[in-house]
């Protein structure tokens, strides 16, 4: 959730205009709205709900650097959860770091920062600093070394190491987040603006709910939707490879997790509640920005395929987005296309910031929840990157799929694969709700569907749908694999002001698009 707020009577700090303060606390994974009754009615009723936001990328090292950059992969160079794919490793420090939009909220407008919780996947890596390394522009820091855990952990407090045991009442990640988070509101500053960051695993993996709340949702199961547990026809070999149905064994495993993430998130409601009340007894909250949102969606059984979230799919790419704060009205939803690249430029406006200073790709959405934007004047489409990950040798367990699967279950249906690399124009607009596709692979897969007529996927239309649209779409997405700032933000295929001009097709990527036509042949 992102909390903005005006600064103390008088105060002016930085550039000359209102100040307020700032604070994401941004819950990253999270699967369904159930759970969470009290952030729903404390942020979304109170404020704008997006119901078309998407991830520059649906895997949570890259997605997270996507927010904290403002940038899509192919500028950040963040591809994977490791170290070796550029994940908080010292390349990115070197790079990245220093540029984020916290940092630039810390630098040029003398806000104060505090963040806590889940970072970047391989935080307080040895070859990373260790936790002894605090990325530049945070006054408070309290992260979590490496990945998601709810015991049994380590924090970095300003740079030194605070281990944690398995002790509910000392030690439940959800709550000391929640608990360090109402320490900083009470101690901070009230004469200077903030920014607040709270990043909770919850409900990634392994699923620890919290005592109170282990035996709830004992009848809950996953979603069933049309595309539960069906096989995906004409789709990428990866998502064909899937067994149809699935076993008993990983139907029960799907929705245990279901439940179990279910249950997590109580406790991510209990912290949004407690962060957002305690602001309204400070008489903050009116003058504060509040934004929840999510570093990738996740699938449970859709296509056949049991836990993951590595896939072009709207189960996959798309994320809540809820925001209150000043000047938003109440009850509103937005269909217009966002992505998680444009909370960084948001959060910059919102705070006074000429976001044109900046190489960010995304755009400031706060004209949108000003009322202030419409549907003509908005882009019509985002680009979605993904890597696929796999070693060049077979999995023991599987070794009839060959080399270079990742990510398998014991009846070896493997959720990613080298070759799952792919790049998608997200389209939303008046007159087209699409999604675009192709595969970095020998055959240039492409993948289409019109999500309006088929919400669930289940049809690909790339070998029926007009030729013309087709080669237009293919063109709109070499352009924006290329794009760098405001490259990425020039009209889309659906926007009233593109211009297509077919002879950019033929430089330097002409033969994608050769070879995408003998594929539809």
């Amino acid at each position: 959730c992102l909390k903005l707020s005006r600064s103390g009577p008088g105060a002016t700090v930085g550039w000359q205009s209102p100040q307020w303060y700032l604070s994401l606390l941004s819950c990253w994974t999270f699967s369904f709205q159930s759970p969470l009754t009290k952030t729903k009615k404390l942020i979304g009723d109170e404020g704008m709900s997006f119901s078309n936001a998407f991830v520059a990328s649906p895997l949570c090292c890259p997605s997270r650097a996507s927010i904290l950059t403002g940038k899509y992969p192919h500028n950040h160079r963040v591809l994977n959860n490791t170290l070796e794919g550029n994940c908080s490793s010292q390349a990115w420090q070197k790079s990245e770091e220093s540029h984020t939009f916290p940092a630039l909220l810390h630098s040029y407008a003398g806000y104060q920062t505090f963040f806590a919780g889940k970072y970047l996947n391989q935080y307080g890596h040895a070859d990373a600093g260790g936790v002894e390394h605090v990325p530049p522009g945070w006054n408070s820091w309290i992260g979590l070394e490496r990945n998601s855990k709810y015991y049994n952990y380590t924090l970095s407090v300003n740079g030194k190491p605070q281990k944690h045991g398995a002790d509910y009442s000392k030690d439940y990640l959800t709550d000391v987040l929640a608990n360090v988070s109402l320490d900083f509101l009470q101690y901070k500053s009230n004469y200077q603006p903030f920014f607040m960051m709270v990043s909770t695993p919850a409900p990634h993996s392994p699923w620890t709910a919290a005592p109170q709340y282990q035996n709830c949702f004992n009848t809950t199961k996953a979603p069933r939707d049309p595309n539960f547990n069906i096989h995906g026809k004409n789709k990428h070999w990866l998502i064909r490879q899937a067994k149809t149905p699935m076993t008993n064994s990983s139907v029960q495993f799907l929705d245990d997790a279901f439940r179990n993430r279910w249950r997590t998130l109580l406790s991510v409601d209990d912290l949004v509640e407690k962060i957002v009340k305690r602001l309204e007894v400070r008489g903050e909250l009116d003058n504060t920005y509040v934004f929840f949102t999510s570093d990738n969606g996740y699938h449970t059984g859709q296509f056949s395929l049991p836990l993951d979230k590595r896939q072009l799919y709207e189960f996959d790419i798309k994320v809540p987005l809820m925001v209150r704060g000043p000047n938003i009205k109440p009850n509103q939803t937005s269909r217009l296309a966002v992505a998680n690249i444009d909370l960084g430029p948001t959060i910059l406006d919102i705070a006074g910031y000429n976001v044109s200073k900046t190489q960010m790709d995304g755009m400031s959405f706060l004209p949108i929840m000003e009322g202030r934007m419409n549907s003509s004047s908005w882009r019509t489409d985002i680009l979605v990157e993904y890597e696929g990950e796999g070693r060049n040798v077979s999995d023991p367990a599987c070794p009839l799929l060959g080399p270079g699967v990742s990510e398998c279950f014991p009846d070896c249906v493997c959720e990613d694969s080298y070759n799952n690399t792919y790049a998608c124009v997200r389209i939303v607009a008046p007159s087209a709700n699409l999604q675009y596709c192709e595969f970095d692979d020998n055959e240039v897969f492409v993948e289409v569907y019109n999500v309006t007529a088929d919400p669930f996927q289940l049809t690909n239309i790339a070998k029926t749908i007009d030729q013309e649209v087709l080669e237009k779409m293919n063109h709109r997405l070499m352009m924006l694999q290329s794009c760098s700032g405001q490259s990425c933000r020039t009209p889309g295929v659906y926007d009233i002001r593109y211009n297509f001009d077919p002879r950019h097709m033929f430089t330097g990527h002409g033969w994608r698009l050769s070879r995408m036509r003998q594929r539809m042949k």
